[in-house]
């Protein structure tokens, strides 16, 4: 059985447990001196690979046959298998990825409302993401099966929606809320949340709170509603209420009360 030959330099780049997960990996045989040390195991790790190097130098010329075999079988490997990824935290929203020295990709933040986090390749925007761990795994992936540098695939038309089907979807939607649709708007018991609406092939909802009515765009039917229940709707003295219970010990709220705030967790 063989295993991939680490470089010094690629060694420095794994963490403890990596470093441990390797050592085994290869049934190294070069005791440790300090296993909290990275060092240690880097220097393990290394003086193993360097004796059976030394090994294959010293074999006859049958042995020393089969033995580059195997070697030429691992580097192969190697060539085909990605480095392992490596991630720098620059700020709390960006991040720089490497394979090895080399950095391949990064993800950062701009102030798209629904889908902020964002993958940049060599400069250009190839994927976006409602969350970081979306846009980290999209890395990843693409990393593995060698496809993070291909060409972000033409845009196509988006196909036309018509009016009764934009209508079709928004009321399914709905339905699932049970938010009731009038002639100005989607309400829910009385109250005006906003609007939905579909024009220029794109979904937008603006929210009935708002000073200014600006609509804002997002995926689909189900993503505009989806914001739209979202809408607090509390009145103030009533939502006063809930958090002066919330901020009381909870052995002192009453039977009523805690019904009360079970209503509001399942609302």
């Amino acid at each position: 059985m063989t295993h991939a030959i680490y470089t010094y330099q690629q060694l420095q780049l794994k963490s403890i447990a990596r470093l441990k997960q390797i050592y085994s990996e290869i049934a190294c045989t070069v005791e440790v001196a300090d296993k909290r040390c990275k060092d240690a195991w880097i220097t393990a790790i290394a003086d193993y690979q360097a004796s059976k190097v030394q090994k294959l130098i010293s074999a006859t010329p049958d042995e020393q046959t089969t033995a580059q075999a195997e070697l030429d079988v691992t580097a192969q490997a190697q060539a085909i298998a990605p480095e392992e990824l490596t991630t720098v935290e620059i700020s709390f929203y960006d991040h720089e990825f490497y394979a090895g020295l080399k950095l391949i990709a990064s993800i950062t933040h701009d102030d798209d409302l629904t889908q902020p986090w964002l993958v940049i390749v060599n400069g250009i925007e190839k994927f976006r993401a409602n969350t970081w761990m979306r846009c980290y795994r999209y890395i990843s992936w693409h990393h593995q099966d060698g496809t993070l540098n291909e060409p972000v695939p033409a845009q196509t038309e988006a196909p036309s929606i018509t009016e009764n089907e934009i209508m079709a979807q928004i009321f399914n939607e709905c339905e699932k809320y049970g938010f009731e649709i009038l002639d100005d708007g989607i309400y829910r018991d009385d109250i005006k949340l906003g609007e939905v609406g579909h024009t220029d092939a794109g979904w937008w909802f603006t929210r009935a709170a708002d000073a200014i009515q600006q609509r804002i765009p997002c995926n689909s039917a189900m993503d505009a509603v989806y914001w739209l229940s979202m809408v607090d709707t509390m009145p103030h003295a009533e939502a006063a209420d809930y958090e002066e219970m919330l901020d009381r010990p909870f052995e002192m709220l009453t039977n009523e009360e805690w019904g009360q705030l079970r209503q509001l967790v399942t609302a």
